[in-house]
């Protein structure tokens, strides 16, 4: 068979199976990442039917899948929206570091990896998916309720860190000297600065250059300018996605809504496509072996990823609810832990850091969009149980002639979704 013919079959079931499989996610009322995820386990590596002809052409579209999402995730809020919030919340981002990191960097000393290997995978565990969190975000319809701002700052808070953690352990994995890392590490935060910088103070400049009334044209320039930025911020060293996000924040008005309408599709297309991706290059035999290291870290991580988001939005004075639901949400890895970890695996650190690390975020990847969903009810519940115990206690002891102190009424949460009313 002809090989443009196998590439057509081939893309076109993936795209097919990927509809049927988000057709019956929405059914269900659920997420459809951790399914995308499953269908490329079973034609990846070692899969039940490997993809050969399309695997190209499926890398490059995951690539551009998290420059959409990042482009999408930026049309959200304006510059001054993000200056604000960095200013605010820059303490969360350092909670978040320490909790984040500590563990993966502890694991790896105590598997005797050795303190690169430690750096490599506190990295790994740090970072959250903006990707797979951004999807999750749009798919709960959770955009606009008042802790996403929260959430959204720390992953850009995070985002803008790999500016300056990938160029060090860039460095370290190819043992370059001092002068060489501080060369790198001032190109990286010089280009994120000076992107940030432009999307700032010239926001208003920008967009209407870009801005059209043809849809078409609009759509090529904005899609253009991002890869490019992208494409410019990624040779620098600069995380692609930092600079496809700060596209989107320097895009504001009738051009931002535009072209939030535009890219829609193709941001789900391509999104789909990078949750394939990554489940086709892990081979599903290389998960048994690390499979009780990397549960017990995804587990101990998970906790200290909603402590953290719990911690941020209750500094922002968000209700409850709203803490928790940040907190769930900030679960899942994905696209940075993946890139970090095939740092490693090129330079050739520790053979056994790459499963550990795929099958650490296939474990989140898959648990972030349940406990986005379920953290929140599941504390409510429990919450509810706990009073419900304690109310007959207090009773009790009132009716026994006890000091007579009542219980103290417990605080009405109000709905966090309904801007203005308190939270």
């Amino acid at each position: 068979m002809h090989a443009s013919a196998v590439f057509l079959i081939e893309f076109g079931a993936v795209i097919l199976g990927l509809g049927l499989l988000g057709r019956l996610a929405g059914r269900l009322q659920f997420s459809p990442i951790p399914l995308y995820l499953l269908a490329g386990l079973a034609f990846g590596e070692g899969g039940l039917l490997p993809l050969g002809a399309s695997e190209e052409f499926v890398a490059t579209g995951a690539e551009i899948g998290v420059i959409l999402l990042l482009l999408m995730l930026g049309l959200e809020y304006t510059a001054s929206d993000l200056v604000s919030n960095l200013k605010t919340q820059y303490p969360a981002g350092l909670v978040d570091a320490v909790l984040n990191a500590l563990p993966g960097a502890v694991m790896a000393l105590l598997l005797g990896w050795g303190p690169v290997a430690a750096v490599v995978l506190a990295g790994v565990t740090w970072i959250s998916s903006s990707g797979v969190i951004a999807k999750v975000l749009g798919d709960l319809g959770w955009l606009g309720n008042r802790e996403t701002p929260v959430i959204l700052s720390i992953l850009v808070l995070e985002d803008l860190a790999m500016a300056v953690y990938l160029p060090i352990v860039t460095a370290l994995l190819a043992g370059a000297g001092l002068a060489a890392g501080s060369v790198t590490l001032a190109i990286a935060l010089g280009v994120a600065g000076l992107v940030l910088f432009l999307a700032v103070r010239y926001g208003r400049h920008i967009s209407r250059f870009v801005s059209s009334d043809d849809p078409e044209k609009l759509l090529l320039v904005v899609l253009g300018l991002t890869l490019l930025v992208a494409g410019i911020a990624q040779q620098l060293q600069v995380s692609a996605a930092v600079g496809a996000f700060l596209v989107g924040i320097a895009l504001s008005g009738e051009v931002a809504e535009g072209t939030h309408h535009l890219l829609s599709p193709l941001r789900d297309l391509f999104a789909a496509v990078f949750f394939v991706f990554f489940g086709l290059h892990t081979d599903p035999a290389s998960i048994p072996p690390v499979l009780l290291p990397a549960m017990t870290l995804a587990l101990l991580t998970a906790g200290t990823k909603i402590a953290t988001g719990y911690w941020a939005a209750r500094r922002a004075g968000i209700s409850a609810r709203g803490r928790w639901r940040a907190g769930g949400t900030l679960v899942a890895r994905g696209e940075f832990s993946i890139v970090i970890a095939g740092l490693a695996v090129t330079a050739g650190i520790e053979p056994s850091l790459g499963p550990l690390a795929t099958a650490y975020v296939l474990i989140l990847v898959v648990l972030g969009p349940l406990t986005a969903r379920w953290t929140e009810p599941v504390a409510r519940r429990v919450t509810a149980r706990l009073a419900a115990r304690r109310e007959p206690a207090g009773a009790a002891a009132v009716d026994s002639g006890g000091d007579g102190v009542a219980e103290e009424p417990r605080e009405v949460v109000d709905d966090p979704d309904a801007v203005g009313r308190r939270s």
